[in-house]
């Protein structure tokens, strides 16, 4: 593909469009950035060798212009001197210059507009090289905000399944207790009808001590 070519498919690019097909952004920016700094490269180069042979060819077209007025100003002199063969070959000499000299004219106005449109074009993709640019910073700064995101989500993750083990932990070593205490109760004691029936009762307590413990655990942990 030519130079053309290619400055005119970088600048008309849509990075957007380019991002969004990409199955890894960063890797398509990062060579969409290289092919811009290669043609912006290659631009400049050619706007540099296009600048240095119209100044060639500007030099000798102002030769050229010097001969053809230097011819005019003979065939004036040779007039005034009642010579007009020699005023019509003075103009005739100043005729020949300006048609070899007429390719060379056209060709600097080429170079010229040339130039102008290269210098345009490399305005545009440096522009269009600033916003790729930018849009890796952009991706850059997003990329660390989500690792940020993810060590502090983790973080707090980790924090929260420590606390909700240490409670629990708490929890299963008080209903221990309450299980213990309630085992202690019911042994040991007389088995008359009295004792027994101290021991029922006792027991129900503990039973509802124990029930209430549970809803009380249980409405704290939901609460956290």
């Amino acid at each position: 593909m030519g130079l053309i070519d290619r400055i005119g498919d970088v600048i008309n690019a849509n990075l957007s469009s380019l991002l969004d097909r990409a199955e890894d952004p960063e890797i398509a920016l990062n060579q969409a950035i290289r092919e811009m700094e290669d043609t912006l490269s290659e631009l400049r180069c050619g706007t540099v060798r296009m600048i240095a042979e119209r100044k060639g060819l500007s030099e000798s077209w102002r030769a050229a212009e010097f001969e053809m007025l230097e011819w005019e100003r003979k065939a004036e002199t040779a007039l005034t001197h009642g010579r007009e063969d020699l005023a019509r070959a003075a103009l005739a000499a100043r005729e020949e210059i300006r048609r070899a000299a007429a390719p060379a004219e056209a060709e600097l106005q080429a170079l010229t507009d040339a130039i102008a449109r290269m210098t345009e074009d490399a305005r545009q993709l440096e522009g269009k090289l600033a916003e790729a640019h930018a849009r890796r910073r952009t991706l850059a700064a997003r990329y660390r905000g989500a690792v940020d995101r993810l060590r502090a989500r983790t973080t707090l993750y980790d924090g929260r399944l420590d606390e909700a083990m240490a409670r629990c932990a708490e929890i299963d070593r008080e209903i221990d207790w309450v299980e213990a205490k309630g085992e202690t109760l019911s042994q040991g004691r007389p088995r008359d009808l009295s004792a027994e029936i101290a021991a029922l009762e006792s027991q129900g307590k503990v039973d509802e001590e124990l029930a209430a413990l549970k809803k009380r655990l249980a409405e704290r942990a939901d609460r956290a």
